[in-house]
């Protein structure tokens, strides 16, 4: 059974047009002009328990207002969303019970406080017993390396340790549901390195499912085993991220260093993209050639020093959908 339904939801906004100028202006709070926007464009998804999903897109994208339906925060203005069965929007406080959230730019934690005061009071807000809060900071403790700076005031810790902290009171009370909103953002290496292997700790030992929206595509490709890419509002992709690159993405970059100068021809299945020297550049669809026949072809005439095949990313697949988004707004 899945953990989380999403079924066409649609969230519309009403926005008051405003013009420059100050007639315009006493006209506008007089006579307010309205229009709505649409945020979130009858989107359908479903997530089974144990996934870690990267919600990804461009700003302006709708990300954060479905996040903000999912853990109740907005109502869809229509649509159905669940969550472990129940409606967030009928029901919220029961779905809170099931769900940890940490935003990159907020924190949850008490500025003045110590962390393990912050931890204790929030324990007493979510009404967690003795034993399990026990047993949850001693795996927090441990996966996040918190007892460094766990005695201090959360005004004195750095954004990493911050960061760290906040990780660690949205799982107290072992919510089955961990969204995570720009959870590295601004943050060092070594930061992003404990962050995501907390992100896998908590996953593989507690099953927890983790929905990320990020703009770090490190995130996305070493956590992620499925990616839903948003755009204006609609679903433009949804699948593995392997599927999703081999889609958008299909042409691949075949780089030869030369042992001497020679002659260097195109191929009928390739573009030559750089010609500098002794290196060469060739670019070809993978579904027209493969890499192996192109450099069997090209080894018969080129004196082939060394070779490289360069695959796309997930970040040259996005830059393909955020380029379909330009072309769109400006009406191409």
């Amino acid at each position: 059974m899945a953990i989380i339904e999403v079924e066409h939801v649609v969230k519309d906004y009403i926005t008051v047009v405003k013009k420059p100028g100050i007639h315009a202006a006493l006209k506008s709070l007089l006579f307010p002009e309205k229009k709505t926007v649409r945020a979130v464009d009858d989107i359908s998804f479903t997530i089974e328990p144990g996934e870690i999903i990267g919600y990804i897109g461009p700003n302006g994208a709708g990300k954060s207002t479905m996040i903000k339906m999912l853990s109740g925060i907005l109502h869809p203005t229509s649509g159905e969303i669940r969550v472990c069965g129940i409606s967030p929007q009928q029901n919220r406080k029961a779905v809170v019970q099931n769900l940890g959230v940490v935003f990159g730019q907020r924190t949850q934690l008490y500025w003045d406080l110590q962390l393990r005061e912050s931890f204790e009071l929030l324990r007493r807000i979510y009404r967690v017993d003795a034993k399990t809060f026990r047993e949850n900071m001693e795996m927090l403790q441990d996966i996040l390396g918190l007892e460094d700076f766990i005695g201090r005031p959360v005004r004195q810790l750095s954004l990493g340790q911050r960061m760290r902290g906040d990780l660690a009171a949205a799982m107290l009370h072992s919510p089955s549901i961990l969204f995570l909103d720009e959870p590295t953002i601004g943050l060092d290496a070594e930061a992003k390195h404990a962050i995501r292997n907390f992100i896998r700790e908590i996953n593989k030992a507690r099953k927890v499912t983790v929905i990320l929206t990020t703009h770090d595509l490190d995130d996305i490709e070493k956590l992620c085993s499925r990616v839903i890419v948003v755009n204006r509002g609609k679903i433009v992709e949804d699948g593995p991220i392997g599927a999703i690159v081999n889609k958008l993405t299909p042409m691949r970059l075949l780089e030869i260093e030369l042992k001497e100068p020679a002659s260097v021809r195109p191929h009928p299945a390739a573009e030559i993209v750089r010609h500098d020297g002794l290196h060469v550049s060739y670019r070809f669809d993978k579904n027209r050639i493969s890499a192996s026949d192109l450099i069997a072809d090209l080894s018969k005439q080129l004196p082939i020093r060394d070779l490289s095949v360069k695959d796309p990313t997930i970040e040259d697949a996005l830059r393909e959908i955020y380029k379909e988004k330009e072309l769109v707004s400006r009406g191409a």
